[in-house]
This record gives structure tokens, C-alpha cells and sequence, in this order.
């Protein structure tokens, strides 16, 4: 049998042509990223003290990243056994007898699933570290660039963000059209261990990534600003070098990863539904299946001319084309993108699929990825009321000051929520007519839609820290220079980093609300697959979620409260870890020379202080994440599971959300009296009252915008991949005998020892 002979999958020729045209795509996608790669490796790295700061920061990120990946590699070993077995404790599918054959469909798709999870694992963990490494490499080469202009400092930034989205792209494409191109229409069943395997990899990262760099933030702003009142980025700071490495495993490494499993898990969720619908079609039309890797490869395309006119807009001669600054020139490439895929959807949805509306469910979906820039940028955005009006409340304290923050948090998370819900309601209308499968696809393409421009996403997020970066580096190694060119660069470098904190806030709303559309996806998918096993061992087949059940609702509540737990232990652990930094960056202060600048501080002690608390919570809160879908679904059975995810996705994107906005809006409110005029008799300014105020409510928000909040993305979308896997296995094995009740009583066991291991403190080493 050729494997790659699409024919024997029903596909027509041009939809083989289609599909062959897709894989290619993946691979101009990984080419752009390494042309791209190469203009930026050719800039100069500056002066040999702005390469002294960057080695630092290059020393702790590696070090961060390879104990990471000591501590999550036996984990990933157990899994894939996992993986393998998950295949034998339940029914082939019809789909996979069809296509291999009753005899050889377990043992070719237990081989297949457990080769995809490492797939998805390894590209996940390629996506992260390679971005990360990309973005550290770029720092100082945006640095010195500003000392020659605005615009080689920007197109630097950008395009260095944008090999991070173009790796994203590539190999997310690449992974689920290869699948599909072997297995065809058993591709989901495969499909299930290339999304698990991203996914858990994007929480380890998440998580990891989120508590390192909030531990290293806090710590250097309390002491630093609040304690000493001395610069963000001072080089006397102990902990300054951990903060700017935490910005890369935080905002590079882990929203990479994070994006790369929302990309994964719907083409999983729209290739389930599209399979389902095939069989329901009456002329059995591939189309519910081709169509969406189709706009996926257009998205990608897309993105690559979007990505690529960045620095043109500045440059246009047109005055009212003309862009203004960094965050202008983004959203036009963004808006380029978007039309270029909006318009090609409807040639292919009219030409090919014959169906106007699956144009219409993409460019809402491409819509609500555009709608979520206003809508964060408003409640996080220094221009906007809700964070002027955190800036008023400072002149009264802390206590106001967090008080406003949370009310603007809060309804944030309402707004996002009705947005995402408007779009349903037009995926509803639109397929209401053909039953409850066709509008869980219409979410599904919705959620395609979404992430269609996920190499623009990633480029903007990524961004972030490196201009971030790049201003740390400035900071550090100009702190004695005050020449025309080094303050005309200071300038460059704090606009492009204010620019940043934009770029990020609106990435992880977008993040959010992908997570949540792709949730709602799988969601759909759990159903179908429930149903078709079900089907199968002649049970009564589950159409709906009955709330009104007790179970169901138990599940539901039981569901609603693992956020929160989630959130709980993961700000734990940053308070933890932030207490025994600001400890350490207090003793190196009373070090002679230290505040002088005559004695360089030990940074390599705090890194060492965030990289171990970090790793110290990969596995619980994971093990957590695993354990509680099993727990539900084996003691309360199937339906109740379905009321559980319904629980967890309510639930994380409100909190989620919440979290992240509250978080943004407190930081800029900061950062807008920092760019006031300094006058303490006024309260204006650094170092002033309302300064300080603001450091608080920035301190208290760093945890929720960067640790607690992302690692809910993840965490909602292991949950639904665990519950998708294990709904067959749950459907077969309804009735617990003595050994389904150990294996209940084991996992319980393995849930408490988890929770216990996140409470308790990090054991410190002594250096």
C-alpha cells in the first residue's frame, strides 16, 4: 500500500492537488522562517558591555530550558506508553477499519497515535526553544540598531518575532496534513496524539515559563523600585537578569507553545466534526474535511505578505497609508493578512466547497481574532478610561488602586465572553437548519478562522519581550553614557518597548478566546465520539448534556472549580518563589560597592532561585490537569464528564481573561506615571506616592497577566484532549469491577499527592 497515494482516501484530483499544495505551504513557511533568521544573524551585536548583559541573559535561558526538559522528559516517556495502550483498552473505530482493515486497523492506529504525540511534543518543544533562542539571539542586535534608527530596531524586533510565528505555522500545518495524507479519514484517531502531545508540552512550558518570570519580576520591582527607588533595568538589581530572562521563557517559549496547540487541536476538532459530517453527507463530500486545511494554507500564505510589509508602512510616500509607529504598522499587516484570507475563502468556499457559508463562519472567525485587538487594547491601554481611571485611584493607595483593577478585570471578561458568544450565535443561524453536528463544525471553522493568522499572533507576542529585552540590555550597558545618540536610542527603545505591553495584552486575549473556541470545538468532537462508540456497543446514544442530571451537574461544578485550583497553586508558587528573591536581592544590597556600582551583583544566585521553583511545579500541576477529567468520567461516567468540560471552559475564560486584562491595565497604569514628570511635592512622576501605588497594583497583577492566566489555556485544552481520549475507554468500562475501582482509587491518590507536593515550600539550595 503507498501511503501517499491520496486516491485510495476518496480524494477527487484537485482536492489531492489541494492537499500536496498545503504540505508545501508548511515548507515555505519553514523556509521564510530561515531567510528570515539569516537577515537578522547579520546585524551587529553592539559593544562588547551590551554582549556582556546579553551572554547573562543567553546563559539563563538555556540553563532554564534544559533542566526544564530533564524534569518533563520521564513524564512525556510515561505518556507515550500511555498512548499506546489507550488504543487496546477500547473498539477500533469504523473509520480505521474501513481504512486498514478489522485485522491490523489497533495496531496501526496505536502506532500511529503514539508517533503523533511525540510529533506534537517535539514540535511544540521546537516551536518554544527555537523562538526562544531566536528572540534572545535578537535583543541585542534590536539594541544596537537603535543607536542607528527607529526603523532597523523595529524590523528587527518584528521579524524575529515573526520566525517564531512562522515556525508555528509550518509546523503545525505540517504535522496535521501529513497525518491526514497517511491515514486519511482514521486521521482523527491519530490526530488525538498530535494534539495531546502539543498541548502538554504548551502547559509544561506555561506554567514554567509563567512562574520563572513573575518570581524574577516581582522580586526585582519590590526591591528595586519600591525599596530603592532605582531603575527598572539597573544593573545593580540582582534580580534584573533573571526578569529579562523570564521574559523569554514566559512570553516567547511558552505563548509559542501555547498558540501551537490552539493551531493543533482545531484542525483535531474540525477534522472529527468533518469526518462525522462526511458519513452524514448524502454525496459523501470530502469537502468537510479539505476545506479547512485549505484555508489553513491560505492563512499562512496570508501571513507570510502581512508579516513582511511591517517596515514598508512607515516608509510609504501616501500620507494617509502612511503608518505612524511600531503598534500601527502591526495591525496593518494584521488587516492585510485578514483581507487576503477573507477574500480567498469565498473563491474557495463558492468554487470548491459550493457552500457560501463556510466563507462566512472564516471571516467571523477572522473577524473576532481583529475584535479582540480593540476590545483588550481598551481596557489595557494607557489611552483608554478604564486605566486612566486605575491612575486616578492611586492618588489614594494601594487598596483603591487594586480595587479599580479588579472592577476593570471583571467586566473585561464579560465583554470578551459576549464576543466570542455573538460568534456562535452566527455559526447557530447559519447551519441551525442541518442539525447540532453542522453547527458544532460551524464553531470549529470559526476557530479555524481564528488562528488562520497565527504567524502574525506570534510574531506581535514575541515582540513584546524582545524589545523588552533589548531596553534591559540598553539600560544596562548605557547606564553611564549620556551622548545625543544614547539618548535618542533610549527613546527608540522605550517606544518600541511601550508598543510591546500592547502587542502582548492583545496576543493573550487572543490567545484566551482561542483557547475557548477551540475548547468548544472539542467539545463538539467529545460528543460525536462518544456517540459513534456508542453506536458501536449498541448503549443508548448520548445526543445532549443534561444539566438537570445530579451528575451531570456535580461535573459541572466539579469543573467550574479547576481553575481555580489551578490559579490558586500556580500564584502560590510565584509568591513563594518572589519572597526568597526579594530575601536574596536585599542581602546582595547591603554587599559593599553594590549600590555604588563598583561590585557587580551575583545574578546566577537569582536565576538559579526561579529556574528551581519553576520546575517544581511542571509535574503537579499537570499530573492535576490529567487526573481530575479521569476521576470524573470513571466515578460519574460519560455524561457527567461532558458537564465537567462544560464547567472548565465556562469557568477558564472568565478567570482567564479576567486575570490577564486586570493584569495589563495594572501595568500600564504604572508605566503611564512613570511617564509623567517627576515631582515628589506634586505625587507625580518616579518614586512618588502614586508611583509606588502603582508598583503594587503592577506587582499584584504580574502573576495573574503572565503565570495564572495563560497556564488556564493550556490547562482548558489538556483537560478536553485527556476527556477525548479516555471517553471511549469510560464508555466500554461503564460498570467498574474491583480493578476499574483501583485504578480510581490510584489516580485519587496521585490528584492529592500532586496538590500537596504544589504546597509545599521549595527547598532551598545553598550556594
Amino acid at each position: 500500500m503507498n501511503i501517499f497515494d491520496l486516491a485510495r482516501h476518496g480524494l477527487n484530483g484537485f482536492e489531492q492537488t489541494a492537499v500536496w499544495c498545503v504540505m508545501a505551504v508548511a515548507f515555505i513557511s519553514l523556509a521564510y522562517a530561515w531567510l528570515l533568521r539569516s537577515t537578522v544573524m547579520k546585524k551587529d551585536k553592539g559593544s562588547s558591555k551590551m554582549q556582556e548583559v546579553w551572554e547573562a541573559i543567553r546563559i539563563g535561558a538555556d540553563s532554564y530550558l534544559n533542566r526544564q526538559l530533564k524534569t518533563i522528559l520521564p513524564a512525556i516517556g510515561l505518556l507515550t506508553i500511555a498512548m499506546f495502550l489507550s488504543v487496546f483498552v477500547s473498539e477500533p473505530t469504523a473509520e480505521s477499519i474501513k481504512e486498514f482493515g478489522a485485522d491490523n486497523a489497533r495496531i496501526i492506529i496505536a502506532i500511529g497515535r503514539t508517533l503523533a504525540f511525540i510529533l506534537g511534543s517535539t514540535f511544540s518543544l521546537l516551536v518554544g526553544q527555537l523562538g526562544m533562542r531566536m528572540a534572545i539571539q535578537a535583543n541585542v542586535r534590536v539594541s544596537s540598531a537603535a543607536r542607528r534608527g527607529f526603523n532597523e530596531a523595529l524590523t528587527i524586533a518584528y521579524y524575529a518575532g515573526t520566525i517564531t510565528g512562522m515556525l508555528t505555522d509550518g509546523l503545525g500545518l505540517m504535522g496535521g496534513t501529513l497525518i491526514f495524507i497517511i491515514f486519511g479519514t482514521a486521521a482523527p484517531d491519530v490526530l488525538l496524539g498530535f494534539g495531546f502531545g502539543g498541548t502538554l508540552l504548551a502547559m509544561f512550558m506555561r506554567v514554567g515559563g509563567g512562574i520563572y518570570t513573575k518570581a524574577a519580576d516581582v522580586g526585582a520591582d519590590l526591591v528595586g523600585k519600591v525599596e530603592k527607588d532605582i531603575p527598572e533595568d539597573d544593573p545593580r538589581n540582582a534580580a534584573v537578569v533573571a526578569d529579562l530572562v523570564g521574559d523569554n521563557v514566559g512570553d516567547c517559549a511558552g505563548m509559542a507553545a501555547d498558540i501551537f496547540e490552539s493551531y493543533e487541536v482545531t484542525i483535531v476538532s474540525a477534522l472529527i466534526l468533518g469526518i462525522t459530517l462526511v458519513a452524514m453527507d448524502p454525496s459523501h463530500s470530502l469537502k468537510w474535511i479539505v476545506y479547512p486545511l485549505m484555508i489553513r494554507g491560505i492563512g499562512v500564505i496570508s501571513s507570510m505578505i502581512g508579516t513582511f510589509t511591517v517596515p514598508i508602512w512607515e516608509k510609504i510616500p501616501v500620507k494617509f497609508l502612511q503608518a505612524h509607529d511600531a503598534e500601527e504598522s502591526m495591525f496593518r499587516s494584521y488587516e492585510v493578512s485578514s483581507v487576503i484570507t477573507v477574500c480567498i475563502s469565498f473563491i474557495v468556499a463558492n468554487a470548491y466547497a459550493h457552500d457560501w457559508r463556510l466563507a462566512v463562519l472564516t471571516t467571523i472567525g477572522v473577524g473576532l481574532a481583529v475584535a479582540f485587538n480593540p476590545l483588550t487594547s481598551y481596557f489595557t491601554s494607557t489611552k483608554k478610561a478604564p486605566v486612566k481611571e486605575i491612575v486616578q485611584s492611586t492618588t489614594t493607595g494601594p487598596a483603591t488602586t487594586i480595587l479599580t483593577g479588579l472592577s476593570v478585570g471583571m467586566e473585561s471578561s464579560v465583554w470578551a465572553l459576549v464576543v466570542i458568544a455573538v460568534s456562535f450565535i452566527f455559526g447557530l443561524a447559519l447551519y441551525a437548519a442541518e442539525g447540532p453536528t453542522y453547527v458544532l463544525y460551524g464553531i470549529a471553522i470559526i476557530g479555524i478562522g481564528m488562528l488562520s493568522h497565527t504567524g502574525n499572533n506570534v510574531a506581535m507576542d514575541s515582540y513584546g519581550p524582545i524589545s523588552d529585552n533589548a531596553n534591559g540590555i540598553g539600560e544596562m550597558a548605557w547606564h553611564d553614557l549620556n551622548d545625543e545618540e544614547t539618548i535618542k536610542a533610549r527613546q527608540i527603545m522605550a517606544d518600541l518597548d511601550a508598543v510591546g505591553n500592547t502587542t502582548k495584552a492583545i496576543t493573550k486575549g487572543v490567545a484566551i478566546a482561542s483557547a475557548v473556541i477551540a475548547a468548544v470545538s472539542l467539545f463538539g468532537s467529545f460528543i460525536t465520539d462518544v456517540a459513534k462508540v456508542q453506536t458501536q456497543l449498541g448503549l443508548p446514544v448520548l445526543n445532549s448534556i443534561r444539566v438537570s442530571e445530579t451528575k451531570v451537574f456535580i461535573g459541572l461544578l466539579l469543573g467550574g472549580a479547576l481553575p481555580w485550583l489551578i490559579s490558586s497553586l500556580s500564584i502560590r508558587s510565584v509568591s513563594r518563589a518572589a519572597s526568597e528573591i526579594v530575601e536574596e536581592v536585599r542581602k546582595q544590597f547591603h554587599i559593599p560597592g553594590i549600590m555604588e556600582g563598583t561590585v557587580k551583583p551575583d545574578y546566577a544566585k537569582v536565576v538559579e532561585i526561579s529556574t528551581r521553583s519553576s520546575q517544581k511545579e511542571l509535574i503537579p500541576m499537570v499530573t492535576i490537569s490529567i487526573a481530575m477529567p479521569l476521576l470524573v468520567g470513571l466515578i460519574l461516567q460519560v455524561e457527567a464528564l461532558g458537564g465537567f468540560l462544560a464547567g472548565v471552559i465556562l469557568s477558564g475564560q472568565l478567570l482567564a481573561v479576567f486575570m490577564s486584562n486586570a493584569g495589563g491595565a495594572w501595568d500600564n497604569s504604572k508605566k503611564a506615571i512613570e511617564d509623567e514628570p517627576r515631582d515628589l511635592a506634586a505625587n507625580t512622576g518616579k518614586g512618588s506616592e502614586r508611583h509606588k501605588a502603582g508598583v503594587v497594583g503592577d506587582t499584584v497583577g504580574d502573576p495573574l497577566k503572565d503565570t495564572a492566566g495563560p497556564a488556564l489555556n493550556p490547562m482548558i485544552k489538556v483537560v478536553n484532549m485527556v476527556s477525548l481520549l479516555a471517553a471511549p475507554i469510560i464508555v466500554k468500562y461503564e460498570n467498574l469491577g474491583i480493578g476499574g475501582w483501583i485504578v480510581v482509587v490510584l489516580i485519587a491518590a496521585l490528584t492529592i499527592w500532586a496538590i500537596s507536593q504544589s504546597k509545599k515550600p521549595v527547598v532551598k539550595i545553598e550556594q
